[in-house]
Formats: structure tokens, sequence, C-alpha cells
């Protein structure tokens, strides 16, 4: 099987937009701030494991379900994509500020494993991609991206101070930007999709 490039960074652009990595890291460190340094590591490694049984569990397991439910690739992209403009427009109006303290290592399952990184905007877009190109595409873009969240994570300090938190904030509300366009982009595919009886 040959590695297509441009197939991969198709695959791998809107799972990184979906998960936003960068906007999440303030969240991350204020869930994180009464922990060590060696349990902040342990519940990083925890969260991405967590984040990817969860995403590849929907991934082979969801495409079942439609199935059975009788909903189609071009109900899926209108309904995906209603659901990320909403998402993207609550990201977007929100001031992404939290309070809560994490009590011990089991917040590295929830809220941060599921539904920070994995949730409803990403696990859409992971279908999305296997209906364009494949769950090959759609598993090596998914692990790249958790990659990308581990090592993020493990560096947040470092990318706190690199960026300052107005920067992590804009970087998050900019994503939101893109999700919204990519929404609306699954919607307009779903519909002419429709229109053309595909």
């Amino acid at each position: 099987m040959n590695f297509d490039i441009n197939i991969f960074f198709l695959s791998f652009i809107p799972l990184f937009v979906a998960i936003d990595v960068i906007g999440l890291v303030p969240i991350f460190l204020s869930l994180t701030s009464e922990m060590t340094v060696e349990q902040k590591r342990k519940l990083v490694t925890q969260a991405t494991i967590t984040a990817l049984f969860v995403s590849l569990l929907f991934l082979f397991g969801g495409r079942m379900i439609f199935n059975y439910l009788g909903i189609t690739e071009n109900d899926f992209r209108i309904g995906g994509g209603i659901v990320l403009l909403v998402l993207a427009v609550v990201d977007l109006l929100s001031t992404g500020e939290t309070t809560r303290r994490a009590p011990d290592l089991t917040v590295g399952v929830v809220p941060i494993g599921i539904p920070l990184i994995i949730g409803p905007a990403v696990l859409t877009t992971l279908l999305i991609i296997v209906d364009s190109y494949g769950y090959v595409a759609a598993v090596i873009a998914l692990l790249a991206n958790l990659l990308l969240v581990w090592f993020v994570f493990r560096n947040a300090v470092v990318v706190i101070k690199l960026l300052g938190e107005a920067g992590a904030k804009a970087s998050a509300k900019i994503a939101s930007i893109l999700m919204a366009a990519i929404a609306v982009m699954m919607i307009r595919l779903g519909v002419v999709g429709m229109i053309r009886g595909q």
C-alpha cells in the first residue's frame, strides 16, 4: 500500500482542528495545578490511552450502528456538520475559563481523555474521514494527532510560556472558526450528494 502524503494531511488537519490541543493547554494546566510533575506525566499517558481506546471503539463500532439504523453517508455528513457547527459556535462564544481542580489521577479519563481530547467533534470528524479516505487514513491521522497531544501536554508549561495564555486562547478561537468552516463544507457536500442521488 502506497503512503499518500496528501491524504495524510487531508485526514490529519481536520482532526487537529477538532481536537485543538493548543487551546486545551490552559484547561489542562488548571485541572492539574495541584499535581506533581510525575503525576502529570502519568495522567497525560492515561488520558491519551483513554482517548485512543474510545476513538477506535467508536471508529470501528459506530459504522455498524449507523448501517443498522439505515443512516447514509450524506445523512451523516449533514448531521455531523450541524453538530460541528454548533460546537464551533459554542466554542467561539465561550470564555474557556474553568475553576475545576483534579482530586486524583482519574481526571485523566474524565474530563481530559473524554470529552476534552476526544469529544463529539473529533468522533464526528473521524467518521467523515473514514467516508472520504478510508479506515487506514483515519487511524494514521488519529495516532499522529494523539501523539501530538501527548507531546504538547507533557510540555504544557513550555507551550504556555511560548504562546502566553492569551495566545493559547486566541489559537483556540481560530481553531473554532476553522471547525465552523469544515462543518459548512460537510453540510454542503451532504446536500449536494442528496440532490445528485449519490
